[in-house]
């Protein structure tokens, strides 16, 4: 029997009653590659497609500021000083597992997951499925045949599944089912998630409540859950400085215990974070600022330029900073910084001014 417990932090004064351990998933680190090939679609909606160079977007990249042991700390301290817990962490960028293998060259995080976000092509569009705790002898070979398998069609993604879903100690997530993001249309996306778990909801262990989604949206992701047989577990998603708004709950000692929790009991406690409440625009603003202000501490990486790239026919890439009368004409350089103080702004006029960018300092440390 299939049982989730969605508890808001702000509600109820007792919620950590009875768990041992937070656990934090699906968040993102400099390894991850976000594209930027939409840019013209959404800068027509704002009225700024006139000001755009003509350029191949789908070479455009964005990576998030934190390096993997930096992003790790941030979501163990908000679960250990925070909350009180005992810290359980998942990274999964796109598509690889360089933040988790790295992490496990550290002895002291060697008990990270090896995990990734994996992009799965269906149809006329894609799902984001969060594959945690690969067998680390196994997890390279296992993350490119995913990667590599991703567009062999309806069949060749359920013989992968059916595989991955064969390793016990794994994890499969759909994460944020009913983002449309690609914008192929609400019902035209509905139907195709709805096809997909159909055909391989066998294979999925759970579906996300997601920290950068509306709540409507994610109540109705509950709804789903339910009619599918599936429990649901919170995925921050992540990916500038601000740890996650959401967490999962559990007495698990260790991540193996989560995993045999929920694909065998189906259990699930999601807790939502005071830092979930407000508008869904304020926090894509929260995170667009964090993504676009200046890190000192990271050398070479320090401005928000340094993080974008160009990816050239040779398959190399090149930060954006250097190529600037390429790529940015002059009237939008002005932009990110613009974006970045309106960001900082809105969330004092939110109540949750946060401290200066020189006080994450720490996490930066190695980096």
């Amino acid at each position: 029997m299939t049982e989730t417990q969605v508890q808001h932090q702000w509600r109820d004064r007792a919620v950590l009653r009875g768990a041992r351990t937070g656990v934090s998933l699906h968040s993102h680190t400099m390894h991850s590659q976000e594209t930027l090939k939409d840019i013209p679609r959404y800068a027509a909606k704002c009225g700024l497609a006139r000001r755009l160079p003509r350029q191949d977007y789908s070479n455009l990249y964005w990576t998030p500021p934190l390096p993997a042991r930096q992003a790790w700390e941030l979501e163990k301290s908000q679960i250990e000083r925070t909350l009180g817990l005992r810290a359980l962490v998942s990274l999964t960028d796109h598509d690889n597992i360089e933040a988790s293998s790295r992490l496990r060259l550290l002895g002291r995080v060697a008990s990270a997951p090896v995990s990734f976000e994996w992009t799965v092509y269906t149809g006329p569009s894609f799902l984001h499925l969060g594959v945690h705790n690969l067998p680390e002898d196994q997890a390279h070979e296992w993350t490119e045949a995913l990667v590599s398998g991703a567009r062999s069609g309806e069949r060749g993604i359920g013989q992968l599944l059916e595989a991955l879903t064969g390793l016990p100690g794994v994890l499969i997530v759909l994460n944020h089912p009913l983002w449309d993001e690609p914008e192929i249309g609400r019902d035209a996306h509905r139907r195709m998630l709805e096809e997909f778990l159909v055909r391989h909801g066998k294979y999925i262990h759970a579906l996300e409540w997601n920290g950068l989604r509306p709540p409507a949206e994610n109540r109705a992701v509950v709804e789903i859950a339910a009619s599918s047989g599936h429990p649901v577990l919170a995925g921050g998603d992540r990916h500038g400085v601000t740890p996650n708004t959401v967490l999962n709950l559990t007495c698990a000692a260790d991540f193996e215990e989560f995993v045999w929790e929920v694909r065998k009991r189906k259990q699930s406690r999601v807790l939502i974070l005071r830092s979930y409440r407000g508008p869904h625009w304020l926090r894509w603003l929260e995170c667009a600022a964090e993504v676009l202000a200046d890190y000192p501490e990271l050398a070479g990486r320090e401005r928000w330029c340094d993080r974008v790239f160009v990816r050239g026919n040779n398959g190399l890439s090149r930060p954006l900073g250097e190529q600037w009368p390429e790529w940015f004409p002059e009237g939008l350089r002005p932009l990110a910084p613009v974006l970045s103080l309106a960001g900082w702004g809105v969330k004092a006029l939110a109540g949750s001014f946060p401290a200066a960018p020189g006080s994450i300092a720490r996490f930066f440390k190695g980096a």
